[in-house]
Formats: structure tokens, C-alpha cells, sequence
């Protein structure tokens, strides 16, 4: 080598790196709870050996073990003509409640969100475990409610709309994106804080019933996973009310990991109910392709739809 290059190779590299630098900034990390005062958390739990643990396997980045649960944020960059001004979403990764699909369901639809003007939090919620926790079945929607209100307490500081919060769910975090958005209104924990304006749920687990991943179920109720009353409880074609957000659902008709029935029962509730609801049925797909779509599937247009849905059905100019 011609030692009078190196001077440039080392500024070329110096000012590549710097361009990537300013092309991803880190990225803000919001924990839900304080270190100390984690709900539903047993006192055993921070001196186990247990740690959570990122691995990539078959291309998909997995989260495991989460023990502090976080939001993520990406703010919005420049206002799209296709995005509503103020608009944020919350977006679940999916992974059967087993593991979280951190990447092509997180922070890749984060900054497809962020690069059209809306601002993006991607939920890294704790996955039930019985080691960890009292009850388990509570954890993730108890997660994903504080996620929405810290959202809507941090609205000024992004410049978001507080009316115009969408929670969006993948596969499992779809079935946690359609809990939230059946459930915030339940119980002794209801809050109106933690509803969503909007809900976009992509091949969601719905049912906890017929048609049902099983390994969903199984992992979100462990010993409850044969008991009636909460396998309806958790069975959100049944807990549908007219107070439900306005949803958009897409799901491929050869799903052989969660039948579309899921998404087609999902859609009729809505419609008994009166709430506003779009789904797009597309024939090929499979299961978990979120943006990864092939090419001249018509799946492949969904994240047109969306923007189309978002601009004129549920956020107006």
C-alpha cells in the first residue's frame, strides 16, 4: 500500500462513521416503572440468575427474560404529506409472549414511522414468567398501559397530539395491542389514560379460543390456559365494545401460524359494535413479514394502506 493514502483512508473512514453517526443517533430509553417499585414483580426475582438475554437467530433479533421493561423512542422527523401532524404510535413486537421480535417488528416499523413524520416507542414489555412474577397473565397489558400513559405525560415534549396515540401489535404484541385496546376500560386498573386513539394490529393473535395459537395462550395463562373464564376473557373478538379504537388489521390468507380468522372475527366484532375498522386480506405472506415482504406480493402494499387509513379514517389533516 502507498503509505501517503493512509491520511485519506483515515479522514474517509473518520467522516464515514460521523455520517452514520448523524444518521442514527441513539436513541432514548424510558423505563416504565422505577427500579424498585416494579408491579407484579416478586421480591425474588432481582437475585435470581436470571438476566435478560438478545440473541439473533434465522435473521430475527430476540429479546428474552425481559426484567426492566422500556419504551424506546424515535422522534418524528419531518412532517410527511401522507401522516397527520401530532400522530404517535406504541408499537409491540411479537413472539408468542416467549420472546420479543425486537427488530422487523420494533425499531425497523419505529423508524419507517419516524421517517413519515410520527412519532414512534417501541414497548419492550416484560414476557409473562412465573419465575418473575405473581401473576403473569397481568403483566404484559399492565406494561403496555403505563407505556400509553407515559406517552401521553411526555405528548408536550415530542410535540404530539394527545388525541392522536395509536398502539400497534405484531403476532402476540398484536394480541397485547388488541387486549390493551378491549381492556383498558376493565377492571380496577381501568384508565382512560391508557386508551389508544387508534389500533393497528398486523397477523394478530385474537383468540385465545377456536383458531387460537396455542403457544400464545399457553405462555400468557400457564396453569389458567384451560379455564373458560379466561380463556374468553382473553378472547378479544369477545370483549369488543363500542368503546373499542378505531382499528386497521392485516393479515395473509396462507397464515399457518395464526389463522386469519383471528383478524376476520376481530373485524366482525368491530362492526356489531360499530367501530370504525379496515382490513386487508392479501392471498400470500405467511406469517411475521411485517416490512420484509417479497417482491410483486401484493402484501407488499399494506404500508400504503396504512398511510391512507391513518390520513383519512381516523386522523383528518
Amino acid at each position: 500500500m502507498n503509505l501517503s493514502t493512509i491520511p485519506r483512508l483515515l479522514v474517509a473512514c473518520f467522516l464515514s462513521v460521523s455520517a452514520m453517526a448523524q444518521a442514527t443517533p441513539p436513541q432514548e430509553v424510558i423505563p416504565l416503572w422505577p427500579a424498585n417499585a416494579i408491579p407484579n414483580e416478586l421480591a425474588s426475582a432481582r437475585s435470581t440468575t436470571i438476566t435478560e438475554k438478545t440473541t439473533t437467530d434465522g435473521g430475527i433479533l430476540r429479546i428474552s427474560d425481559v426484567l426492566t421493561p422500556t419504551l424506546t423512542v424515535y422522534p418524528a422527523k419531518a412532517k410527511s404529506a401522507g401522516m397527520p401532524a401530532g400522530a404517535a404510535v406504541m408499537i409491540c413486537p411479537g413472539g408468542g409472549y416467549s420472546i420479543l421480535a425486537a427488530e422487523h417488528e420494533g425499531s425497523d416499523i419505529a423508524r419507517w414511522f419516524a421517517d413519515r413524520g410520527v412519532t414512534a416507542f417501541v414497548l419492550k414489555y416484560r414476557l409473562p414468567d412465573p419465575r418473575l412474577q405473581q401473576t403473569p397473565h397481568e403483566v404484559p397489558l399492565s406494561d403496555a398501559m403505563q407505556g400509553m400513559r407515559i406517552i401521553r405525560q411526555l405528548a408536550a415534549k415530542y410535540s404530539i397530539n394527545p388525541d392522536r396515540i395509536g398502539v400497534m401489535g405484531f403476532s402476540a404484541g398484536g394480541h397485547l395491542a388488541a387486549t390493551l385496546s378491549t381492556h383498558y376500560d376493565k377492571g380496577a386498573k381501568a384508565d382512560q389514560m391508557a386508551k389508544p386513539n387508534f389500533s393497528i394490529l398486523m397477523y394478530p393473535v385474537i383468540t385465545f379460543g377456536d383458531k387460537a395459537h396455542a403457544g400464545s395462550r399457553t405462555k400468557l395463562l400457564g396453569t389458567l390456559a384451560t379455564d373458560p373464564t379466561w380463556v374468553d376473557y382473553y378472547s378479544n373478538e369477545k370483549q369488543v365494545s363500542a368503546n373499542t379504537p378505531p382499528t386497521f388489521l392485516v393479515h395473509s390468507m396462507n397464515d399457518k401460524t395464526v389463522p386469519v380468522e383471528n383478524s376476520i372475527n376481530y373485524y366482525l366484532a368491530c362492526l356489531q359494535q360499530k367501530v370504525i375498522a379496515e382490513m386487508h386480506l392479501y392471498p400470500t405472506g405467511g406469517h411475521g413479514f411485517a416490512l420484509r415482504t417479497k417482491s410483486g406480493e401484493s402484501v407488499a402494499n399494506w404500508p400504503t394502506a396504512l398511510e391512507g387509513w391513518m390520513k383519512q379514517l381516523v386522523m383528518g389533516n
